[in-house]
């Protein structure tokens, strides 16, 4: 398959205007340097507050699923938020259903991709793949993101 996708611009100016109505800031770092609040370790995104922290070289992935935190979170949880995102199994799999349904909404990006990439990395499925899961075994996590209004129009 390749790398993983990047941020790079268009992707970052779609993602900047993707998150910007939940109030979620995007800051990039330069390259090389370390990323403020990254649970993972560079390259990947890091989370304090309202401010989502990439470098030229984090994972669309890691950046989407972040975000996805933060939109998921309550505010309670966001004003204490620093680097660990926590939430409960529920909460994961709605992060992870909702970076896929973003990844449409970007350029060169799409949820296939996304998907492949998520395995790539390491994400663990009860089915074996993200696209099983997503396709046949999200519906609870699907649920959980339209009880809270959070469910991203297709």
């Amino acid at each position: 398959m390749g790398a993983l996708l990047d941020i790079a611009p268009p992707r970052l100016e779609a993602l900047c205007a993707l998150l910007a109505p939940y109030g979620l800031e995007v800051r990039v770092v330069p390259a090389g340097e370390a990323i403020p609040g990254s649970y993972w370790g560079d390259p990947e995104a890091g989370l304090i507050g309202d401010v989502l922290y990439l470098r030229p070289d984090t994972p669309l992935h890691s950046a989407l699923h972040e975000a996805a935190h933060f939109v998921c979170m309550t505010p309670e949880r966001r004003a204490m938020l620093m680097r660990d995102a926590g939430g409960d199994d529920a909460e994961e799999n709605a992060v992870c259903y909702l970076q896929i349904m973003w990844a449409d909404r970007l350029p060169g990006a799409g949820r296939a991709r996304l998907m492949a990439d998520m395995d790539a990395w390491g994400y663990s499925f009860r089915l074996g793949s993200a696209a099983r899961w997503f396709e046949e075994d999200a519906v609870d996590a699907r649920d959980w993101l339209a009880a809270r209004g959070l469910l991203p129009e297709v």
